[in-house]
């Protein structure tokens, strides 16, 4: 199988951009741990409130007099504004220092964390979650990019994981994390404990390096929404994340058991989840990173597919969970990995419309479920399985083979 030379990287640094005498000078090539480990805070903040309000739906909805339905569609709120902000923010502040950005958008969410935790009703929790939802956009995307273009080749693979991963814990942290609170102190105080992690990553980002990507007009940045490798990277994106937020969305009514078996899958989910993003690095080296997302997308298919038949045994579809979640998490690096790799000049643009496209697959999938679970509850595991077909179809088509 041929390969794709990969262009060099842009990773340029404050000195390389204040002077052209500047530019002798040898970028930054590789994050710290350090570094990595303050982007991970940022999207752990971000990925355990998208979680933790699964676990406080009865709270939220029973201070502010609304129904549960009602509540949950807060959840469906702040998708669709991220999915259509992060593309949007990323092309309008291309030129930004990702630092800038980074605190931006931290400032963002935070702001509308203590709207969220202050709201004295429905409709102003509404604007809250719209202005975090404007601020996580600004923030996830750049943390991407920030490690993509701080990183050479051999280790862009390992700084992305270490990013996502940020993501991947919160799984495992953020629906225990929103039970307990609920239980214990309210919602409201797990929203000022989201603004107090929310702080603490704006003031983190000072002590990262200068990242600027490379500059470009807003036409240019635009032209990442027609280019085909883009398009394709996205279509993949969607497929491929689409089966595992179908199951997640109604997991209560897939499995066979009480709620505390719920828990304990999407713990299971989490646990295999942060085991794929921690893997996945080392099968982009040795195999690349088309391969690795093959490989997550056939496990899509082939656990969901199992899970139609072990879902009727509480302890059985809850270990299934489990290689659902290692799939899954083999396949958000390899896109990233992916779109550096084919478009490196738009790669920041890029990962923002990656961003747009995971949140397009929740979407789907909450969508797809709802219409499907009317014909039992067998039908939602195996229309993610096929759905899984089909990403596995998509992901092998699309984009050029690049390492």
């Amino acid at each position: 199988m041929s390969t794709t030379p990969t262009p060099p990287t842009p990773a340029v640094t404050a000195a390389a951009t204040a002077s052209p005498s500047a530019t002798t000078t040898a970028p930054r090539r590789t994050l710290r741990t350090r570094d990595l480990a303050i982007l991970a805070v940022g999207t752990f903040t971000l990925g355990v409130d998208g979680f933790v309000l699964s676990g406080l739906l009865p709270q939220v909805s029973a201070s502010l007099h609304v129904s549960t339905s009602a509540t949950g569609q807060l959840t469906t709120l702040f998708a669709l504004v991220y999915a259509l902000g992060s593309p949007i923010i990323a092309a309008a502040a291309g030129n930004w220092d990702r630092r800038r950005l980074l605190a931006a958008g931290m400032a963002v969410y935070t702001a509308g964390m203590v709207v969220q935790a202050t709201g004295p009703d429905f409709a102003a929790v509404a604007a809250g979650r719209v202005l975090a939802a404007l601020g996580a956009a600004g923030y996830q995307a750049t943390a991407y990019s920030a490690a993509g273009i701080l990183s050479d080749d051999e280790h862009r693979a390992r700084s992305l994981a270490v990013v996502a991963g940020g993501s991947s814990v919160a799984i495992v942290a953020g629906l225990p994390f929103g039970i307990l609170v609920g239980q214990t102190w309210g919602w409201r105080t797990a929203m000022w404990v989201l603004v107090a992690l929310a702080a603490l990553s704006t003031a983190a980002v000072a002590l990262l390096p200068a990242a600027h990507a490379p500059r470009l007009s807003l036409r240019q940045r635009a032209s990442a929404l027609t280019d085909r490798n883009v398009l394709g990277v996205l279509a993949g994106t969607v497929t491929v994340l689409t089966p595992g937020f179908l199951v997640i969305a109604y997991l209560p009514a897939i499995l066979h058991g009480s709620g505390h078996w719920v828990v304990a899958a999407m713990l299971a989910y989490g646990a295999g989840q942060v085991s794929g993003t921690l893997a996945v690095p080392r099968l982009i080296r040795r195999l690349d990173a088309r391969a690795a997302l093959l490989a997550g997308a056939c496990g899509v298919t082939l656990v969901t597919a199992l899970l139609t038949l072990t879902r009727t045994d509480a302890l059985a579809g809850t270990v299934t969970m489990f290689p659902l979640g290692l799939a899954v998490g083999l396949c958000v690096v390899p896109q990233q990995h992916r779109l550096f790799a084919l478009v490196p000049r738009l790669a920041p643009v890029a990962v923002g419309l990656n961003g747009s496209a995971i949140y397009v697959g929740s979407a789907l999938g909450a969508a797809l479920g709802g219409l499907v679970l009317a014909f039992g509850d067998a039908a939602p595991s195996l229309t993610a399985a096929g759905v899984g077909v089909l990403a596995v179809v998509v992901s092998t088509a699309a984009g050029r083979h690049a390492r």
